[in-house]
């Protein structure tokens, strides 16, 4: 009787220590909620209770590019974008792959902005763009591929090794956030609604070699084929901001590699005047990012390539869906109006700081 007390209470022991881990690094984990926001656009997928017809994959060349409501409202198209800041294209690949386990789009738009890095980059961006993102072989194949030299996979594992130092800095949102966290997005899209003008032009230094990676371009291989081995077709876009600059010679690799591959290629940038887009008024960052305004411009022409095209079907008939999508364009409203009131107000944008490159 006494060992089964004793292993009775090494369980509880257990569990309750198991629990206040779990609940610790639930504490200490950075919530993104307000200022760099970026770090929580993976997780927020995973509150989608709709499938979609169209999933966009890539860095801010998607996310900060496309509206998904107003693809909805044009066209009755569902769609979400899995993007984080300087997504790389083995986290492109894995997103993919993520995303294919629970649903299988029709169509999917990969941003080829990626393809000018060939290694990982930054402990910060790998950990906005994974951290957020659920444990499968998705996830760690991608921890494996996007790892810096000083990075450990077990703090990876447990994120309570990586941020223990946060204690010193925790703030009333990470209590408040310790359960649940705010939406920030639409389907996805962060927006941003204020404008700055491009006043220069920009020029490309010239590159010791123009070539894409051997990296990126297995990758991109590997987004292909899982792409063709689901039936799902596979759209290339470069998106019409003017930085970072895009040379004529990585153009002509994604045309060529588009032709060799039997998939499409549209370089927006080189559309920009046809889709009306002014990056005198349709930027909120000199050129760097799309607002509103030139996002929901390109977003229309997209949906008329989507619907004519690719024949991404309408929706819009479909009660359910109709009824998901009528709460998202309120929320989309509502972000937008209250991001143009505070404009009016204070000059800019509130609650969302410095957008992460």
């Amino acid at each position: 009787m006494k060992r089964l007390r004793s292993i009775g209470f090494s369980v509880v022991a257990a569990v309750l220590c198991i629990a206040v881990l779990w609940l610790a690094t639930r504490l200490v984990v950075p919530k993104y909620d307000t200022g760099i926001v970026e770090g929580n656009l993976t997780a927020e997928y995973y509150q989608e209770t709709t499938k979609h017809d169209v999933i966009f994959i890539g860095d801010c060349e998607v996310y900060e590019t496309f509206s998904p409501i107003t693809l909805w409202e044009k066209y009755g198209i569902t769609s979400y974008i899995r993007g984080n800041a300087q997504q790389l294209m083995w986290q492109s690949y894995s997103m993919l792959e993520d995303t294919l386990r629970t649903e299988k789009p029709k169509v999917v738009v990969l941003g080829v902005i990626g393809m000018k890095y060939d290694t990982p980059q930054k402990e910060t961006y790998n950990r906005m763009t994974l951290d957020g993102m659920r444990w499968s072989a998705a996830k760690v194949g991608a921890i494996e591929a996007s790892r810096m030299p000083n990075e450990s996979f077990v703090d990876y594992l447990f994120p309570l090794l990586r941020y223990h130092s946060r204690w010193s800095a925790l703030t009333a949102s990470d209590l408040k956030y310790l359960f649940t966290r705010p939406k920030l997005f639409n389907n996805g899209y962060y927006m941003r609604v204020d404008v700055k003008p491009a006043t220069t032009v920009l020029v490309g230094k010239k590159l010791p070699d123009y070539d894409f990676g051997a990296n990126a371009y297995q990758y991109l291989d590997r987004i292909v084929q899982l792409c063709k081995d689901d039936g799902i077709e596979l759209i290339l876009n470069k998106a019409p901001v003017i930085y970072p600059y895009w040379y004529p010679e990585w153009d002509k690799q994604m045309v060529d590699y588009a032709a060799a591959h039997g998939i499409a290629y549209y370089n927006f940038l080189a559309e920009k005047d046809a889709i009306g887009i002014d990056l005198s008024t349709d930027t909120y960052d000199a050129g760097l990012h799309l607002n509103l305004s030139g996002v929901e411009k390109l977003s229309t022409r997209l949906g008329a390539i989507l619907s004519q095209d690719f024949g991404v079907p309408d929706r819009r008939s479909d009660a359910t869906l109709a009824a998901d999508y009528a709460k998202k364009v309120a929320f989309y409203d509502a972000m937008r109006d209250r991001q143009l009131a505070e404009i009016a107000q204070y000059g800019h944008v509130l609650g969302f700081g410095a957008p992460a490159q």
